[in-house]
Parts: structure tokens; C-alpha cells; sequence
């Protein structure tokens, strides 16, 4: 069997079902969706999410610990949680209360407050980076580190995986076509200069190709994630991740770690599991217990740099910053989220699901005798339409099936289960259950059954 569903048909058929099935369910959500037409584009405050599947997408009312309800009154396991940002669960109790608390005593002010110093203390210590700063989302502290980098090698190009994902981050929307040439991704929306002049794309897991990149002299810094998570789960092969770090000190190629989804491997993520020393590591929405919010940390070395290269007069408009970064709600909320709610324990809880998870979705997989495969990082899991896990971002994309894709989501969706957007990923909090876990066995067993039964 090849790892394509063939049958097409009989899939339009399951989706029409599944489609009508939703409709019938969600009036309310259908009320809000056209209500909201007239003012918002699609009906939807991000374009983006006009691609869930069904004719429309669900309206939340609440949503608390694991599960949220949505405007119909009907109750879902969240195994999206916000795609990471609620990855410590909906609302939490620690981070509401500081929120509420901080509210009070004003939002914003261009000036720090002491819940800022605690935070960039508890990130030093769980991923071993001595200096921090903070932004409001994963992207702008991405945007920050390439200026910076580039500012202080004074080197035109960063280098990027063919197939990752950095948030809007205009230089890493590229891939590599079949010779091997930097390109535009396809739909780049607005590209604003031919990607090649400003990034080098490698594959992931092959060191020959970023060592040719870096020889060249031409790139600043080298922007990853220590394992893809955007284009399915690519896991780095054993010696990958210490390679790429020693290539980088070769050839001065300032090291970024893009922890904002792996940080489902631990406290610290897999820099800290993996025994990494990067140059500079990018945390998101997860820290702030899903209040908008970003972080970076730097070496002392490059901290030292980049302080010692920028000019007073003129440090607030250089390319970065931003007037809300660091804000005083967002800082609160960090803390209570670092310090109450992501700790250690919850993430053994956390793992210990997904491990679970990961057997209930191989075990359906075995019985059918289907060629798709499962690979996790952490409390994080996916299921991908080949026999094997992918070594690159290009194996995972070319084994990708949307339609396939659209039909288990909505599936899930019918059932009171929302996975991860447009993947086959599922995310445990600290609030998640074995109830959680029955939920989406049910429904994977059941999709499958009716696929190939």
C-alpha cells in the first residue's frame, strides 16, 4: 500500500459526511461566521483561520484547563492549545490571578517592572543563556537576532532549514527547488526582495550542506529549530545537533535556536536535554501562559557585542524594538507561568500522555497495517502518511496529504477533539487527561476504520 490514500472518492464521500454532520451541529457558530463577514475579512480576525476544515470555522465561548466550549454549548479535548501558546493549559489559575493583579496596576509603561529581572533569572537558569530580553511574539525576537547578527558579522545572509517555519519572519520564506538553488516558498505573500540575496537554504540533518553554506564567508547566523515542527515532526538524526553547533563556532556563524515549539521536550527544552551551547535562543507564547509575549537570550559574548556596537541616540530606531515589548502584563504573566505552572513536574505529567498518546495512535496504525508512522518530542506528537520517520523538511512536505488531513481534522472536530491546525499533531498541557486521551483514540480508531475498513 503506498502511503497516498488512493481513493478519493470514497474520501469526498466521507468528507461530504463529516461537512454535513458539522453543519447540522454548530448553528451558532455558522451565526457568528456570517454576522461576522461584514466585518472581518473571511469572517475571521486572521485570515489564516478560514483553513480549518468545514464550511466555517467554530466560535469559542470559554475555555479552561484542556478543554474548551465553543458558542453551540459543545465541549472539546484541546490537543491544539493555541498551537504552543496554551501549551500550560487554558487560563491557568497562577497566571490569571498576576494578570488580574497587574491590571490593575496598569498594562504598559516603557519602563521595566521586577517581574522582568525574575524572569530573564528563571530562563538564564533553565537554558544556561545568561543575558534576556523580551519581545511580544516569537517572530519579532526572531527579526531581532538576524539584524542583530548581521549587524555585528557585518555578513549579508542567514542560513535557514528548506521546509522550517519562524513565524512572519520575511528571510526564512524560502526553500530549495530540485537543484538545490535558495527560492521563494510558494504563496509568499508580498515577497519584498528575491529570497536568495538574504538567505541560504540546507536541508535538515545534512552537515555537508551547512558547512558548504557557511564556508562561504557570506552568513551571519544560522536560524533553527533543534527539530522541524511546522512541516510535521522532523527529529534530528543522532550527531546532527552537536555538528551543527561545532560547524558554527568553525566558521563564526552566530547559532539560533528556535525553542518556541520543541520547549514540549522539557523546562528547557532541547537545548537543555541535548547538552547544547547556542549562541542565542527564541521562546514564544508558551512562557506567558498564552498572553502575548516573546524572549531571547544571548550570550554573554554576543550580549557584549551587540550592547558595545549600538549607539544610545539612536538604539530605539534601529530595526528593533517595539514600544509594548516587555510590557508589564506580559512580564507578570511570565512569571506566574514560569514559576507556578511550567514546572518540572507538570511536564513529566505532560510526556507521560504523549507517550501514551503515541502508543494509542501506533497501535491503530499496526492493526490496519497503515505506512504512516509516529514521531514525538516531549508532551508533543505527530502522525505522518509515510513508513518512515522524514530526515528532511522536503520528505515530510512530499508525503503531505491536505485533503487527507482535512478529513481526519474534521473528523476529530465532529467528535470533541481539535488537533494542531493543518497537522496530525497533538499537544498535552499539565490539565490534560486520560478523558482526553479515550477522546481522540475513539475518533482515530473510528476515522480509520471508515478510511480503510
Amino acid at each position: 500500500m503506498s502511503s497516498a490514500y488512493t481513493d478519493r472518492e470514497k474520501l469526498k464521500d466521507l468528507m461530504r459526511s463529516e461537512n454535513n454532520r458539522f453543519i447540522s451541529t454548530h448553528p451558532r457558530s455558522r451565526e457568528a461566521y456570517e454576522r461576522a463577514k461584514s466585518g472581518l475579512v473571511g469572517g475571521v480576525p486572521m485570515i489564516w483561520m478560514a483553513k480549518w476544515p468545514g464550511p466555517f470555522p467554530l466560535y469559542v465561548n470559554k475555555a479552561k484547563g484542556s478543554r474548551f466550549t465553543d458558542v453551540d454549548g459543545l465541549e472539546y479535548s484541546d490537543f491544539c492549545l493555541g498551537d504552543t501558546g496554551s501549551m500550560c493549559g487554558h487560563a491557568p489559575d497562577a497566571t490569571v490571578r498576576a494578570v488580574q493583579k497587574q491590571s490593575a496596576r496598569g498594562f504598559t509603561f516603557m519602563l521595566p517592572t521586577e517581574d522582568a529581572r525574575i524572569n530573564g533569572e528563571i530562563l538564564a537558569e533553565r537554558f544556561g543563556l545568561p543575558k534576556w530580553q523580551f519581545t511580544l511574539s516569537a517572530t519579532d525576537a526572531n527579526r531581532h537576532l538576524l539584524r542583530y547578527a548581521r549587524h555585528v558579522t557585518g555578513r549579508p545572509k542567514i542560513a535557514v532549514h528548506d521546509y522550517c517555519y519562524h513565524g512572519t519572519v520575511d528571510e526564512t520564506f524560502a526553500v530549495m527547488d530540485d537543484d538545490g538553488k535558495t527560492v521563494p516558498r510558494r504563496d509568499n505573500v508580498g515577497m519584498p526582495i528575491d529570497l536568495d540575496k538574504t538567505t541560504v537554504v540546507i536541508p535538515f540533518n545534512d552537515l555537508k550542506a551547512a558547512e558548504k553554506a557557511f564556508a562561504s564567508g557570506q552568513v551571519a547566523a544560522m536560524l533553527m529549530e533543534p527539530a522541524l515542527t511546522n512541516i510535521g515532526i522532523v527529529l534530528p538524526k543522532p550527531g546532527y545537533l552537536k555538528g551543527m553547533q561545532e560547524l558554527c563556532q568553525k566558521y563564526g556563524v552566530i547559532w539560533i535556536l528556535d525553542e518556541t515549539h520543541t520547549i514540549s521536550a522539557g523546562p528547557g527544552g532541547m537545548t537543555s536535554i541535548e547538552g547544547l551551547s547556542p549562541d542565542a535562543i527564541v521562546l514564544g507564547k508558551t512562557i506567558g501562559g498564552g498572553v502575548a509575549v516573546g524572549a531571547y537570550g544571548l550570550t554573554e559574548e554576543l550580549a557584549l557585542r551587540i550592547s558595545s556596537s549600538m549607539r544610545l541616540e539612536s538604539i530605539d530606531v534601529g530595526g528593533v524594538g517595539g514600544t509594548l515589548a516587555g510590557n508589564a502584563l506580559s512580564m507578570a504573566a511570565v512569571r506566574a507561568t514560569l514559576t507556578k505552572v511550567m514546572k518540572p513536574k507538570a511536564f513529566d505529567h505532560m510526556i507521560d500522555l504523549a507517550k501514551k498518546w503515541e502508543r494509542n495512535v501506533q497501535s491503530v496504525i499496526d492493526e490496519y497495517k497503515l505506512p504512516w508512522q509516529v514521531s514525538r518530542i516531549g508532551a508533543r506528537g505527530e502522525y505522518s502518511f509515510r513508513s518512515t520517520p522524514p530526515l528532511t523538511g522536503r520528505e515530510a512536505s512530499d508525503d503531505d496529504d491536505f485533503e487527507l488531513q482535512q478529513y481526519l481534522q474534521l473528523h476529530a472536530i465532529n467528535r470533541g477533539v481539535l488537533m494542531t491546525p493543518f497537522h496530525n499533531m497533538a499537544l498535552m498541557s499539565p490539565e490534560t487527561s486520560e478523558r482526553d486521551l479515550k477522546r481522540h483514540d475513539k475518533h482515530f480508531r473510528e476515522a480509520v476504520q471508515l478510511l480503510f475498513g
